[in-house]
């Protein structure tokens, strides 16, 4: 079985025998594969209703548990985004009733962000319909071949996330 980076490897190998191109065995899929994730995600999102960014801070507010609550600033770290840019969010998801913002009980000038129960609906159904569409997109590799693949991956993502 070849694919597109095997021709992408080949052609570079090629015309740059100097180097050595073997890392774009492997990255060059990561990235393809992270595009086709991100498109499948999208679709998956998109049938509740849903950008990215929103289910990414639904989701955050949902694995927080009962009450479902967290700080913007937890939500910043969290999401990987600037606090203006959590601001805005907020403001977005609040308009559309799927979080409110609450007083902070210990910080009179602070807020809670809290998933309402529209919200938890919502991501709750895009999370089905994402591991639905995950499951299908890992279905052409044996369970022991994804916990392999897994742990590779985990070795190289874990030093960004340090």
């Amino acid at each position: 079985m070849t694919d597109e980076v095997d021709r992408i490897v080949e052609a570079w190998q090629r015309e740059r025998p100097d180097l050595d191109v073997a890392p774009l065995a492997v990255l060059s899929r990561v990235s393809r594969l992270a595009r086709h994730l991100d498109h499948a995600r999208r679709g998956a999102f998109a049938r509740h209703e849903l950008e990215l960014w929103e289910f990414d801070v639904l989701s955050a507010l949902r694995r927080a548990g009962e009450p479902y609550q967290l700080s913007p600033g937890a939500l910043v770290t969290q999401t990987l985004v600037t606090s203006g840019t959590m601001t805005n969010r907020i403001d977005r998801l609040a308009a559309r009733g799927l979080v409110e913002r609450l007083p902070a009980p210990a910080d009179r000038r602070g807020v809670l962000v809290r998933l309402t129960a529209a919200g938890r609906t919502r991501v709750d159904g895009a999370l089905e319909d994402l591991l639905r569409v995950e499951r299908g997109l890992l279905g052409g590799l044996a369970v022991e071949d994804r916990e392999t693949l897994a742990t590779l991956l985990r070795v190289l993502v874990a030093p960004f996330d340090a």
